[in-house]
């Protein structure tokens, strides 16, 4: 649809934005029999699920894994004729770099947290002391921690298994995933039913324990326990082919596809909405806007005035550096699937690496002999930074501000001190830099009361509906399926 068109409002559909809930709106309305347009401002679909080609090698250059707690992202891909293509990550399990030394994260655990503080794993880790400290949530009053209508990450972790749990597990492992302090964050959001599993199974371990076991994908209640970092899921070829697949199968139900358009204003009209993108404008009866969340609400806040307040904060700029290098030497994946960096370790900036050629069986194969995939991930948001606000949108910039070049030194560095092996110059056989400025979103403390005030503000918009990780939370799994219940409900 372009300029002066008039659509038959009640089965019409613009999406704007071309992530993967874009990507999601689009097939579940044109499946629900509505002529959809969807609009992306930039050339290439898919959002932080993309691709990029290093040595070669076709690879993700965002997400490269998804929660199997849910089947969400399992389904989604069944549907897209590609479950013959998940995969579980190698079984040698992820590490954590603490102050004092590598340790093997635990078997058992979500964010971090342990199932059970006296798994030799997590002893190693915490210590007697700490473990003992630990065991003290199994005797704690469920309400402990769950009474607040709001809580982060940190305060409750802290309260019921304390400080060592905090610092050296819980830390690294949200600092990793989430790229922010775990004092930061909505614990309803980053880690959904926990608190209320506290409740129901009477202690934070035994709510970890229930949702470790919970409904993984292709798995049953009461599974044995897993290699950390075996949570995860990903797709022979990479993560990128779902959104491949998801834009062939938009094709196939006829949604026009524009790109490289970006939408500067929205307007009501008297059969719905239009979007002024370029030089066109695209009209249609019903409007998603699955934008980050600062850019939705810049979009909507002169057609929908009650949404100006609501504007979030921006997520942390996430810059990830692909090393292709030929090290045999690391055949024998020294720190199993990769290793997680706790923030107060010294002398490594880097708060992840990932061994990709050790976590993927299909990448080691299409790689060869002796060559390997290493990532490295920099920028967190810090709660110790006192220059961040109260909102936390307030970025760490060292990292992001750095050169390329630079960046590329520390890289080199920091996997030779992560890996113990030396990873040099002279074994690199090609390198990029991706970065992703605030694309993962930031589940602040209070994130879930401001998530369900925006949703009732445009549920009072007649056919208007907003989608995103910012509304869902962090992963692809909260994406997919909070995507797909929000356009269940807008069809009702």
């Amino acid at each position: 649809m372009g300029a002066g068109s008039s659509p038959a409002a009640a089965r019409t559909a613009l999406v704007v934005g071309g992530g993967i809930s874009g990507l999601l709106a689009a097939r579940e309305l044109a499946q629900s029999g509505f002529v959809t347009t969807l609009l992306e401002a930039t050339d290439s679909w898919g959002g932080c699920v993309g691709r990029h080609d290093v040595a070669g090698l076709a690879l993700d250059s965002g997400a490269e894994s998804f929660a199997t707690r849910s089947s969400s992202v399992a389904d989604l891909a069944a549907e897209l004729g590609l479950s013959g293509q998940i995969v579980a990550p190698h079984p040698g399990g992820a590490w954590v770099q603490l102050p004092d030394g590598p340790r093997e994260l635990p078997k058992t655990g979500v964010l971090g947290i342990p199932a059970n503080p006296w798994d030799p794993e997590v002893r190693r880790s915490l210590g007697i002391s700490g473990s003992l400290r630990a065991s003290l949530d199994r005797i704690l009053p469920a309400s402990v921690g769950t009474t607040a209508d709001v809580a982060s990450v940190s305060s409750l972790v802290r309260t019921r298994m304390g400080r060592r749990v905090l610092t050296r597990l819980v830390e690294p492992v949200v600092g990793g995933v989430h790229s922010a302090d775990p004092g930061l964050l909505d614990v309803d959001m980053v880690a959904p039913g926990l608190r209320a599993g506290i409740t129901r199974h009477g202690s934070l371990a035994a709510a970890v324990a229930a949702q470790r076991r919970g409904p993984a994908e292709g798995g049953t209640e009461g599974t044995a326990a897993a290699k950390a970092g075996s949570a995860v899921a990903g797709l022979r070829g990479g993560m990128h082919t779902l959104v491949a697949a998801l834009v062939a199968d938009l094709r196939r139900l006829g949604v026009e596809l524009v790109s490289g358009t970006r939408a500067h204003s929205a307007t009501r009209i008297p059969d719905g909405w239009r979007i002024a993108a370029g030089n066109k404008t695209y009209d249609a009866g019903m409007l998603v806007v699955a934008l980050d969340g600062p850019s939705a609400v810049g979009l909507l806040q002169d057609a929908v005035p009650t949404l100006a307040g609501h504007q979030p904060g921006a997520g942390p700029e996430v810059r990830l550096v692909t090393l292709v290098v030929d090290l045999p030497e690391l055949d024998r994946r020294p720190r199993g699937t990769g290793i997680l960096v706790a923030p107060q370790t010294p002398g490594i900036r880097a708060k992840a690496l990932t061994h990709a050629t050790g976590k993927w069986d299909w990448l080691a194969a299409e790689a060869g002999p002796g060559r390997h995939v290493l990532r490295l991930s920099y920028g967190r948001i810090d709660a110790a930074d006192p220059a961040r606000t109260a909102a936390g949108s307030e970025r760490t910039v060292e990292d992001s501000t750095l050169p390329d070049s630079d960046l590329l030194e520390f890289a080199l560095q920091d996997a030779s001190a992560l890996l113990t092996v030396p990873v040099t110059a002279a074994s690199l056989v090609d390198w990029d830099v991706v970065s992703w400025a605030g694309a993962l979103p930031f589940a602040a403390v209070g994130h879930r009361q401001r998530v369900a005030e925006v949703r009732r503000i445009c549920a009072g918009s007649d056919g208007l509906l907003l989608v995103g990780g910012w509304l869902a939370g962090n992963g692809l799994a909260a994406v997919v399926a909070d995507t797909r219940t929000q356009l269940h409900d807008f069809l009702q």
